[in-house]
This record gives structure tokens, sequence and C-alpha cells, in this order.
């Protein structure tokens, strides 16, 4: 941790300079080959609102993460690219697979897809292919005002290649590597005359896993039609495919006593005096014949006209179908007693249906001679969701040679709990943002948002027969005011105080005891700083922040069966990015975030206080360094990445501590003119590491170890 530090600091010092202007063809592709981050700042985001702001116009922290930056650090996957973004954790959690730490809070994010969020997004989201996407945007802090109930620290929006008409333009991917991983994609945007283009993307990919028998494999296909017959006039309808497939998948190992551990590690330790073992690195403990797949599409139509010159009128409108199913071992815990592995058996499916209008009014002109951006809209969605949920004991196995036999048959002797649910959501939300220039320099920016959620939902006994019905009706108001101050045309400060709401758990699980509940309030209090320097690519933004939850479910310390909402988590930190080019052939990215988060009040079963102590999967300390270096004697770019994350706890009662680790990769392309071949390492130095902790205390998932792999990629 120290030493990534250090590096930043050293960024922060280091003197830019200028590109000379005559380059010869070699020259200009390793130039290609750094990604130049220093427009970001210019950019607007869907994510942030939709005044049309540039982030640098924005009171928040802001990062966007491109196709370009994925390319250039070898990022795959949608968690790979969310951890990619500064102040990001991420982990592949059971039933919530990308499921996200920021800020301090664990599973308290929205999930868009082109802007469009859904209720319980994080239920929907998969670890899709990174190829389908223009880039991921991220904002920090609550923001309910734009994406609705649950973003209590933040939304993150992914946004797919869209089709335009700049040019005819292509390019494809292939890559084979460790685990006998590979990967296959192709991207195609074709203008047809002057107002036409249609855009094509597809990726496939393949890995027998690092895990013992954990094969998978993913598909991705996207379509887009823009059609612009005039300039105050444009349509985008798009069509969007993802599917997957894991056998057997992967839910994580179990941490065990050092008395068993054949090799055990400094990864894992705590109270709990267990440990996580080097000798069980590979093992599966999952059912033979375990699955976990999803097919997913999405229709996607956006129109928007220009009434005038100042006023234009937006329509989005989706439709998204998904089916999930999973069925497997995903709860893992050594039994000291024993000394045997105890597992769950688990089999749960989604079917699941949305569909969303959103209307919205955008004004950008004078009033009263100030320049003023509002933005005042609707929008309803409906939810369909039916799942099918299974939950019962396995049989024990031993932790070094598991018999893990078949999944158990779907009989009350075997499974506690067998339910199929129904959950639908009606929601309808009213919203509307502002930007006034009081000055060229002072921008003051506010948002409100008016929810009418209505949830209903039946519970049918499978055993019993038994259905229980019942619902709940919420009417939150969200809330956000801000101001920039621009000290120099490239140096802003801004502050914001955000106000936003959540559900004490997954809007479409709730319990009937759950749903009698009201939403959770949080709010946020954030200043900083966005500059850069004109001409040169150097940016840096930096942040303190303090966000604070309250109506956290507690319970009374003198009846401890008494539950209510009065508990409190606070989280409060600082964090900075910076991209850096030190020369024209040198670039520097570097971020890093140091937070402290612990509950104010929490009394959980037993009476136990948990009040000073941390949530679960949440590091206080995270730190990147991206170095690329792109000769212009050379046809070679070189790439080096450095990330921390600190230690974090795997429950509440910070029992079981999961170690800080820090890995390195590194990456060598050759520039030649019929593409790009490169050869890249990950992890180069075999670290041991847990990267996430699943739903039972002492399960966590194992990064990867050191693996290499050789892509090709062309551009036309």
């Amino acid at each position: 941790m120290k030493s990534s530090f250090i590096a930043i600091a050293a960024c922060l010092i280091a003197s830019p300079a200028f590109a000379d202007e005559a380059e010869d063809a070699t020259q200009r592709r390793a130039r290609e080959a750094i990604v130049v981050t220093g427009q970001k700042l210019e950019q607007a985001s869907d994510v942030s609102g939709r005044l049309g702001l540039t982030i640098r116009e924005t009171p928040a922290v802001v990062d966007i993460v491109t196709q370009q930056d994925f390319q250039i650090q070898g990022v795959r996957s949608a968690i790979e690219a969310m951890n990619a973004a500064p102040g990001v954790s991420s982990g592949n959690l059971p039933g919530s697979i990308g499921s996200v730490s920021m800020r301090g809070f664990h599973r308290a994010v929205n999930y868009l897809y082109d802007g469009v969020r859904m209720a319980n997004s994080d239920v929907g989201l998969r670890n899709w292919d990174a190829w389908s996407f223009e880039r991921i945007e991220v904002i920090k802090g609550p923001a309910s005002v734009t994406s609705g109930e649950g973003a209590l620290a933040g939304a993150i929006n992914f946004v797919p290649r869209r089709a335009n008409l700049d040019a005819t333009s292509g390019e494809v991917l292939a890559s084979y590597g460790s685990f006998d991983t590979a990967r296959l994609a192709a991207d195609v945007n074709l203008p047809l005359g002057e107002t036409v283009a249609m855009r094509g993307d597809v990726s496939y990919s393949r890995s027998s896993g690092w895990v013992d028998d954990t094969d998978s494999q993913t598909f991705a296909a996207t379509g887009s039609l823009l059609y612009r017959p005039a300039e105050r006039f444009s349509l985008v309808v798009s069509v969007d495919h993802f599917a997957d497939r894991f056998k057997t998948a992967y839910y994580g190992t179990p941490v065990v006593s050092r008395a068993v551990a054949r090799d055990p590690s400094s990864a894992v330790s705590g109270s709990s005096g267990l440990v996580l073992d080097k000798a069980m690195r590979r093992t599966n403990f999952n059912y033979t014949d375990g699955k976990d797949s999803s097919n997913t599409t999405w229709l996607r139509a956006r129109a928007e006209y220009e009434l005038t010159d100042t006023l234009k009128i937006v329509s989005d409108t989706s439709w998204y179908d998904s089916f999930r199913d999973y069925r497997a071992g995903d709860e893992y815990a050594f039994n000291t007693t024993t000394g045997l592995i105890g597992r769950g058996a688990t089999f749960i499916s989604h079917d699941h249906q949305y569909w969303n209008q959103r209307l919205h009014l955008a004004f950008d002109g004078q009033i009263a001679g100030l320049r003023n951006r509002l933005t005042i809209g609707a929008e309803y969605g409906e939810t369909d969701f039916f799942t099918v949920r299974r939950f019962g004991t396995g049989t024990a196995l031993d932790p070094f040679n598991p018999v893990r036999g078949t999944f158990p048959a779907d009989t009350p002797a075997n499974f506690g709990t067998r339910q199929d649910v129904t959950a639908n959501v009606d929601a309808l939300a009213f919203f509307a943002e502002d930007a006034l220039n009081l000055t060229d320099e002072w921008l003051v920016v506010g948002g409100i948002r008016y929810d009418d959620v209505r949830l209903d939902r039946r519970v049918l006994n499978v055993t019993s027969g038994a259905v229980q019905t019942y619902g709940q009706d919420y009417h939150p108001i969200s809330w956000r005011v801000g101001t920039v101050y621009s000290v120099t045309p490239k140096t802003q400060l801004f502050a914001q105080y955000t106000y936003a709401v959540t559900p004490v758990s997954g809007l479409l699980f709730l319990s009937a005891t759950n749903a009698s509940y009201k939403l959770t309030t949080g709010h946020s209090y954030e200043a900083g700083i966005k500059s850069s320097l004109t001409g040169t690519g150097v940016e840096l933004t930096a942040s303190v922040y303090n966000v604070q939850q309250n109506d956290i479910l507690t319970r009374d310390p003198t009846n401890p069966a008494v539950v209510f909402q009065g508990g409190k988590l606070r989280s409060r930190g600082v964090e900075m990015s910076l991209n850096l080019p030190v020369t024209p052939e040198l670039n520097v990215t570097a971020s890093g975030t140091l937070l402290d988060a612990e509950y104010l009040e929490l009394i959980e079963a037993g009476g136990l206080n948990r009040k000073g102590n941390r949530p679960q999967n949440v590091p206080e300390q995270l730190a990147d360094l991206v170095v690329t270096w792109a000769p212009k004697a050379l046809p070679i770019t070189l790439v080096g990445s450095v990330r921390h994350n600190g230690d974090f706890y795997t429950e509440t009662a910070n029992v079981t501590k999961v170690n800080a680790f820090t890995t390195f990769d590194a990456a060598v392309s050759w520039n030649a003119p019929f593409g790009t071949l490169t050869l890249r390492g990950r992890n180069l130095t075999d670290e041991f590491y847990a990267d996430w902790s699943g739903y039972a205390s002492g399960l966590v998932f194992v990064g990867a170890p050191r693996s290499v792999e050789v892509s090709f990629t062309r551009k036309f």
C-alpha cells in the first residue's frame, strides 16, 4: 500500500512534456496505443443526470472507463471493468454476480444498462464480456435522483457500442491463454448513406477455469440502427442478447482450522483462528451436475427531437426478458468438530420481464440573462418476476478429497425451504433537474425525484400448499443540491449534498416482515476539485465525503427479539484519481481511496453489539497504478499495472479478516502493420489472496493464480 501511494505522489510532482507534431506511421501506431484519458472531464455521462453536463460541470465524482482502457489494461469482463474504476471493488457473489463495494457500502449500488435501470437492479447483472461496451460510467455517492431507490453508494451505467454516422469502421479480437481460455470478438459500424447507420458486435469466450471442473462459456451479440433524417431528429433502435453457462461453477473456498490445513496461508486472519489453505486453491465443492446459466435480451428505442434551438424532447423505451437459473452447493462452512466441509443445496430460477418508458423535456437557454439548463420528465416501469427457490443441506465433504455427489432431488426431505414466488413491481416516477449559471464561473445544480412504487408479492409453500400474499407502497422523495465554481477555466471546486433511499433488502426478495418496514434513508456531504492542463492530457480529480445510512434494521438491546429501524452506518473518506502524460511516450494513471466505514448503531441477534464494526466486503484502502510506455523509435507498447486492495471482513461481527493483497500485471504489444499482437501476464507474483466473501461467514473467493495470454487485435 505504501509503495502504491508513493508512486501516486511522484506522479503529482512530475512535469508533463508535449508531443512533437512530426511522426511517421510507425510512431503514430505506437502513439495510438497510449490511453488518452485527458479528455474525460469534457465528456457528458448518462449516469450523472439528463442535463447534458460534462463531468467538469457535475458536482460529484464521475469516472469513465472506456473500451480503449479495457484493451490497454486487458479487461475482459464486467467485474474487471468495474474494478478498473477508481474506488470500486467488485466480486463474484453467487446470486449477485458483480456485487460492488463502494464508498464503504456493500450492495448499495444501482446498475443501469444504456441509461435504464430496473428494480433490484443487481439481480440482473451478469459478468458480461467487456467487448460489448463502449464504456462504463460510475457516479459516486447517493444517486437516487437519477436512478431511483437503491443507489446509496452510487450507480454504474454500462453503455453498449452503438451505431454512428462518422465512418465505416471495424475491429476484431482473438486471444488464448492459461486455463484453456479463449475469446473471439468482432465489431462493425456501417453508415448506409447520410441518414442511416448500423452496427453489430459479437463475442464468444470459453474457459476451463483455474478451479477444478469449472468450464464456462459466454456469448453476446448486439445490434443497433441509427436513423437521422434531419438535424433535429434521431432514432436509435437496438437489440442486445447475452448468454452464459457455467458448469459446476466455483462458489468459494471455506476457511479451515490451522491444525487441519495442509498448506496454511496468511491470506485470512482474525479471532476465529481459521486460515485459508493453499492446498484447497483448486478444489471444487460444488455438485458434479451443478449449473449456472442465463439468457437475456434487451430491446431499446431512443428518440430525440429538437422542438426549438433551446428545447428538445427525449423518449426512451425499453423491454427486458431474462431467464436465469442455478443449482449448486453455494454455501460452505468448516465444522471444527468433524473436520468436514458442510455445504448447502440451492436451486433458484428467475423468469424476469421488465418494460420501461421514460419521457423528458430538456431546455438549454437563457433565463433573465443567465444560462439555465432544465430537465423535467416522468417514467413508468413494470416488473414481472417469478422465482423458484429451494434451500436445503447437502452432504458434508472431506476438505481435500471431496466426493462431490449429485444435486439432491426436489423433495421435502432434501429441502426445508420450497417456495415458488411471484413479485410484481409497478413504478412511476417524476423528476426534475436544473443547472443555473449565476455567473460564467459559478454553476448551481439541483435535482428532485418522486417515486411511487407498488410491490405485490405471492409466496407459495410448495410443500404445504400454503399461500402468502402481501405488498407495500413506497412514496420516497430524493433530492440533491450542489455547486461548481471555476477558479480557472480548467480548475473547478465543487460541493454537494444528496439524499437517497434504499429498501432494507432487495425489493424483489422482501419477506413479509421486511416489506412492512419503510425505506432506509441516506445522505452525503462531499467537496472536491477537478483540474486539467490544456493540451497536455493531465487531469486530476479529488474529493472528501461523508455518507450516512439511517433506519437500518437493528434490535432492542434489552430484548433482542424485538426488531426495529434504528441502526446507522457511516462512511467517510478521501479519494483521488490522476492521469499524467509524463512525456510524449510515457503515460501514468493512478488512483487512491482511503475511507473509514463503521456502524454507529447496530444490535444483532442475541443482543450482540456491532457498534464500531465495519460492514462485510468493505476494504478501507484501494489503489491502482497503470503505466503505459510507447517509445517512438520502436513499434511496441509496454503496460504495467499494480492494484492494491485493503483488508476486509466476511461478516458484521468482524471475526474473520481477509488480509490486504497487491497484484501486478504487465503486457507488451507489437504494433505491426497487420494488427497488434499482445503478450500479457496477470498476477505475475502468483499472489495467493481472496478478493471477496460469500453469504456464509468464513467463505471467501480465492483470486486467480498467475496466468498468461496472447491476443491479436486489428482495426479497419
